[in-house]
């Protein structure tokens, strides 16, 4: 976990997304889905569309499955973090995961707001997906990207389980 972590925090310093990248984006996603994706922070952005060309390497073909890997992280948009900041809260969800939750919980306000958001940001994104009138599936991945049990997603069956894990497992390895 510590090498990926490392490239990952590196890779967050250095993100850029080329024009050709954003014309993809802009044949995924809805106008009013692009302007959520464009308003997330560059890294969330370059993340967005690493895990969605490992989906497309896979040969994931799903419009909403696509959709949510590249808004999945939409809600963190609700609090700029530097990226030191950023390298806190992997550290803490490494090293405390407990003390990590504790100063999520609660409303997101004063020095306990990028905690907040960081715990509630599935929620936040999902919430922002339905206002944008993003197709029903792909608010319900974005809410649960971050829900697992012992490898398996939570209360899911059928082709949700398969697009959520499919999003898990692209999110979690880029």
């Amino acid at each position: 976990m510590g090498c990926y972590r490392v490239r990952q925090f590196l890779r967050a310093l250095t993100a850029r997304i080329p024009e050709e990248e954003l014309q993809q984006v802009a044949r995924v996603l809805a106008p009013s889905s692009l302007t959520l994706f464009r308003s997330m922070a560059t890294q969330d952005q370059r993340h967005g569309l690493d895990v969605y060309t490992s989906l497309r390497e896979a040969g994931h073909t799903d419009p909403d499955l696509l959709a949510a890997a590249l808004l999945h992280d939409m809600g963190k948009s609700a609090t700029r973090l530097p990226a030191w900041q950023r390298a806190i809260m992997v550290l803490l969800e490494r090293f405390a995961p407990r003390l990590l939750a504790r100063l999520g919980q609660g409303e997101p306000a004063g020095w306990r707001r990028p905690f907040v958001v960081h715990a509630k940001h599935p929620e936040i994104g999902a919430q922002w997906a339905e206002e944008a009138g993003c197709p029903p599936l792909v608010a319900v991945l974005i809410r649960r990207h971050e829900e697992t049990h012992p490898g398996v997603p939570l209360n899911v069956q059928g082709k949700e389980a398969e697009l959520l894990a499919a999003l898990q497992h692209a999110d979690n390895t880029n």
